[in-house]
């Protein structure tokens, strides 16, 4: 069991939890680890609430403070993955199978869709790793 809660947390895990757990036990886990991340629990499971912005998965649209914008489908999918996953560095090969499904683009294609939400959302919110690809990172 140590030794799993090892591997676990050196592959990248934020926590490891053994069963039994309590709920109560679970849910302030749950919470901390919200905090941490500066992500609020959303209003409904499609959205996501960083800040000042909300991604609303249902209706392809972000709201920064009062301002809507509404992003092209594979531009809000992009964004929607890595600010769901904040802090996570994603290469442009990871990004085009799982936002592109492997279609026939170049990973110049992720580049292009980065630069257009940097353009309408705001530079510092999706940052590269050079070399290696890009996170989302939170004000």
């Amino acid at each position: 069991e140590e030794y799993s809660e090892v591997a676990g947390l050196e592959a990248g895990a934020d926590d490891y939890i053994t069963k039994p757990i309590k709920p109560r036990v679970l849910k302030s886990r749950i919470r901390a680890m919200l905090r941490r991340q500066q992500i609020q629990p959303a209003r409904d499971a499609n959205s996501v609430v960083i800040h000042d912005l909300e991604i609303m998965r249902d209706e392809y649209v972000v709201r920064k403070g009062e301002e809507r914008i509404s992003l092209p489908r594979k531009e809000f999918e992009l964004f929607y993955f890595l600010a769901s996953r904040p802090g996570k560095v994603y290469s442009r090969e990871d990004l085009l199978v799982r936002i592109w499904d492997n279609l026939h683009v170049t990973d110049r294609t992720v580049d292009v869709h980065v630069r257009k939400l940097r353009e309408k959302i705001g530079p510092h919110y999706i940052v590269t790793i050079k070399g290696v690809g890009y996170k989302f990172l939170p004000e």
